[in-house]
């Protein structure tokens, strides 16, 4: 059921969402080698929890960390720890929840740490302007496999491959609402995009095969073939003539 988000419920939203960009804007820069996995999850929710804002992630489904930090060939889920330790050349994904007043805002960013090498630089370049490049379609009366079809165009045609085991989904009330948005799918197909529709569209892109393995934790999700994946996110609302990103803060590139 695709649900239609009221006037205030999107106000809520739209908090949570600034809080989830003010995540990132004092992360970023904490991802420099020598900090661990873990110290980022806690900076992470202590940003969340002083500007009013539960972390949507801790404890959903038994979830241990307030964020998911995932490196290297971990595409998604990467359970922060003490032990995971950031070293130079690295690519981090932080993928941030905050709900506020009972309502989500869900955005991932792949930041590099340290001095990284070119094919990194090209994979994180791609995989965020294919989100760019999917969102420009949006308003009412677009088919939702537009969007999946553009991601997937644009990463295929730089060569990347696309994971088929995890998609973008609605956001609001529920962390996972309906509808599912995979990262690749044909045009003219799927649910059709409506006003107050709240959307998280998520590339998420391998620089090698698309097939994945889940370690025994339960969360953590590599590329089998050990490669670089990256990711990246933001929560949208569908607008009368076009679309809102609630998760970018003002002068973010």
């Amino acid at each position: 059921m695709i649900i239609i988000k009221s006037e205030r419920e999107i106000s809520l939203m739209r908090e949570a969402g600034k809080v989830v960009a003010e995540v990132f804007k004092q992360l970023e820069p904490l991802c420099r080698p020598g900090v661990s996995s873990e110290y980022l999850s806690n900076k992470a929710e202590e940003i969340i929890r002083e500007r009013g804002c539960t972390p949507t992630f801790k404890g959903y489904n038994g979830f241990p960390g307030a964020i998911c930090v995932s490196l290297n060939d971990t595409l998604v889920h990467g359970i922060p720890s003490k032990h995971i330790i950031l070293k130079e050349g690295d690519i981090v994904s932080l993928d941030v929840g905050a709900t506020y007043q009972g309502y989500c805002a869900d955005a991932c960013r792949t930041f590099a740490v340290g001095e990284i090498k070119e094919n990194a630089r090209r994979l994180i370049e791609t995989t965020k302007q294919s989100f760019f490049e999917a969102v420009k379609l949006i308003k009412p009366g677009v088919r939702l496999g537009d969007i999946s079809h553009r991601i997937q165009e644009y990463c295929e045609a730089h060569g990347y491959s696309l994971p088929r085991d995890f998609t973008g989904h609605g956001v609001g009330a529920h962390l996972h609402e309906d509808p599912v948005i995979p990262n690749y799918g044909k045009e003219g197909v799927g649910p059709i995009l409506q006003e107050g529709m709240g959307l998280a569209i998520e590339p998420m892109v391998a620089e090698g095969k698309h097939y994945t393995r889940t370690l025994p934790d339960g969360w953590t999700t590599k590329m089998r073939d050990g490669k670089l994946s990256a990711h990246y996110e933001n929560t949208v609302i569908v607008t009368k003539d076009g679309y809102v990103i609630l998760t970018m803060y003002e002068g973010e590139k």
